[in-house]
């Protein structure tokens, strides 16, 4: 199986060009690939297949194996590697499971269009929100220090969020008034990534609501840098929202 590996921001993904929409693996299959020491290693591995009317299709299974929601940074990525296979330019226009999204293509960066966010609900002193995934949002001091797979997976698997199979939770501090530094435990990675697109959507716009942060706001992450870009508020909702940052190529391979 030939694949690529793509990397935001320090999320890293597995991308197989599935156009002739021949990928026929199990979930056990994928969660090897995704493996660290058994596998290629990966939080997630993408297909990329064609869609009428659409640029491309984003496929999304998490590090465990399972068909995953929508996932940020690796739209992000794919998006790159549609346009080094020449499948777009500057632009692209593409369907993930959470419907349909627009990216801009520069040579350092994506930006790309998220799904418009209705609510933020607060849970005693944190914040949710669907950002495409689920996402919890605390805020800490010392964000550096604070544990988030322990903590994280405490909050993942708690009561309150049973009935929609857990969530992502993000520990956010604010540096200054335009930046945030956020660490994520992602579900069905089942630990701390080095960044999460939809979990920094997230902290941005909960920022936003709770601490006057306005758009865009810079994100300080494990694995470098990103930028949220939004228009709206909490009371009418957020549109326009975008999550802006690097996404590369680091090797592609046989397995």
């Amino acid at each position: 199986m030939h694949f690529y590996k793509y990397q935001g921001t320090g999320n890293d993904f597995i991308i197989i060009d599935d156009r002739s929409q021949t990928f026929q693996l199990d979930t056990t299959a994928i969660a090897q690939l995704c493996h660290r020491r058994f596998g290629i290693g990966a939080d997630g591995l993408m297909l990329l297949q064609n869609e009428t009317g659409y640029d491309f299709r984003m496929v999304y299974f998490n590090a465990d194996g399972t068909e995953g929601t929508m996932c940020g940074n690796g739209g992000r990525c794919l998006v790159r590697f549609a346009a080094d296979q020449g499948i777009v330019t500057d632009k692209a226009h593409f369907i993930a499971i959470d419907g349909p999204h627009v990216a801009q293509i520069s040579t350092d960066k994506i930006a790309l269009q998220m799904q418009d966010v209705a609510n933020i609900a607060q849970h005693d002193d944190d914040y949710f929100t669907n950002t495409g995934s689920p996402h919890v949002v605390r805020y800490v001091q010392q964000v550096q220090f604070t544990d988030v797979k322990n903590i994280g997976a405490a909050i993942r698997y708690s009561e309150a969020y049973l009935g929609q199979n857990g969530t992502n939770v993000n520990f956010a501090e604010k540096l200054d008034p335009q930046t945030l530094f956020v660490r994520t435990y992602e579900r069905g990675v089942e630990d701390e990534t080095y960044s999460c697109g939809t979990g920094v959507t997230a902290a941005a716009l909960v920022s936003n609501a709770t601490k006057g942060m306005s758009s865009p706001i810079q994100i300080k992450t494990l694995g470098g840098e990103l930028a949220v870009q939004f228009e709206g508020n909490s009371t009418d909702g957020f549109t326009q929202i975008f999550l802006i940052g690097p996404a590369k190529h680091v090797f592609t391979g046989e397995i």
